[in-house]
């Protein structure tokens, strides 16, 4: 399905938000990119009496009953999807490095928390966040990120960079803000030769530390 880009976005007001129009702006995503979420996602539903198998990269056709060939039935995966957040996403482990190098960027740039995620999960993520000192600005979207992205960036006068683990999301991005410096990147690293990528269109980078720098010189 096309986006619709003639729907208005709605977007927060970052300046209310502690954002400082002058300086660059990191939207990053948290999800396979600050955290580990299939492999939360993963024990959470082996306490359901289901197995998530890496079979490809995706969410609900990865959910099987133990000795099952047919994933299990979409809706049921969704609703195992919003119970994870509203019940076990606060125990999602933290990606190796994320949150060092965002401390290290927040010294130049605005950092803003873009993640695609369920209402109810909003305060158990940002109870996440909090704990692991991560304590950014952080927004819900629900679908492409690319029209809220280029929403955001008419905020400020600085370069912005983006960073997300889904294609999709970074197709977004370019097409709806092409002046956005775009980055790929993929935490878990049974996922990554999973992951559809682009390299030709965004930078695909799957090492927070060589991330940082990549990241650092676009928004310099």
């Amino acid at each position: 399905m096309s986006e619709n880009t003639d729907i208005p976005v709605k977007s927060p007001d970052l300046a209310a938000m502690g954002v400082v129009r002058s300086r660059p702006l990191v939207i990053v995503d948290v999800d396979e990119v600050l955290g580990l979420f299939m492999q939360g996602f993963a024990d959470y539903l082996a306490l359901q009496g289901l197995e998530f198998r890496l079979d490809r990269f995706a969410l609900f056709q990865n959910i099987y009953r133990p000795g099952e060939t047919e994933h299990l039935d979409i809706d049921l995966g969704r609703t195992h999807f919003d119970n994870f957040f509203r019940y076990a996403a606060g125990d999602m482990a933290l990606a190796e490095g994320g949150r060092e190098a965002l401390h290290d960027l927040s010294k130049i740039a605005n950092i803003v928390i873009l993640t695609n995620a369920p209402g109810q999960a909003r305060l158990a993520r940002a109870r996440w966040l909090g704990r692991h000192r991560m304590d950014y600005p952080l927004i819900l979207n629900s679908g492409p990120k690319g029209p809220l992205s280029a929403a955001l960036a008419k905020q400020v006068s600085g370069p912005v960079a983006f960073i997300d683990d889904m294609l999709s999301n970074l197709d977004s991005v370019a097409k709806h803000a092409p002046e956005i410096s775009r980055f790929q990147m993929v935490a878990d690293p049974r996922l990554r030769p999973l992951a559809p990528a682009n390299t030709e269109l965004h930078r695909r980078i799957d090492d927070w530390s060589v991330l940082r720098a990549a990241i650092e010189t676009a928004i310099s």
